[in-house]
């Protein structure tokens, strides 16, 4: 079964002369789209680029459907058109490597080895459910305030205080389980350090709690 013709909001079905339109444009598409599929797979290295650069191909063949010449002209004016889309796709592809290559020189800047963590405490964070994990690395790794952990997570800042306090509780009832002892009294922020003394930072409170 032939597929549709590729989505675009400015071509919707109004007019009488629309049938025949899908239906040049899918007997376009049954006679093209193999050879066409051919050329971008011999010029990426992943084939799911190549998928991309045929629909992205098909899409400007919809849109200029009345310049595609008819006949055998039309496979070459088509494989100008995958060219086109190829060359943006290299580019990008430049930009990307490029901008890879300078966050790799700036990664020991930005982002430092972590210091040594205990490994009980390592453990004991395993054992959390995901979301949990997620929450505690957003305060310890990345120090953000509540207000900035229920924007990351989409949820309100009192989702966030409550969270937090129960994720605190799972993870000191896990170290206890560690170190089969009874669980430790809840650890207080360290005076002007901003850390715990377990190592995991707190939460800054946002704007509003601040006052």
């Amino acid at each position: 079964m032939s597929p549709s013709p590729p989505a675009d909001p400015a071509d919707a079905p109004t007019r009488s002369g629309d049938a025949a339109r899908h239906e040049r444009f899918t007997a376009l598409f049954d006679r093209t789209h193999g050879p066409l599929l051919a050329y971008a797979v011999r010029r990426v290295a992943d084939p799911s680029d190549a998928a991309d650069v045929v629909a992205e191909t098909f899409l400007v063949a919809w849109r200029r459907l009345d310049d595609v010449p008819g006949g055998d002209s039309a496979r070459p004016w088509l494989f100008g058109v995958a060219r086109r889309v190829l060359a943006n796709h290299y580019r990008g592809d430049r930009r990307r490597l490029a901008l890879a290559d300078r966050l790799r020189e700036q990664f020991t800047e930005v982002a430092p080895p972590p210091e040594p963590v205990d490994r009980t405490l390592l453990q004991a964070m395993e054992r959390l459910p995901p979301d949990d994990r997620e929450l505690l690395r957003l305060v310890a790794w990345e120090e953000l305030a509540r207000d900035e952990i229920a924007l990351v997570l989409g949820v309100p800042r009192a989702t966030v205080r409550v969270r937090l306090h129960r994720a605190r509780r799972r993870l000191l009832a896990q170290l206890a389980a560690l170190d089969g002892a009874d669980p430790p009294p809840v650890v207080q922020r360290a005076a002007g350090a901003g850390h715990v003394r377990s190592g995991w930072a707190d939460a800054r409170p946002g704007p509003q709690e601040a006052r």
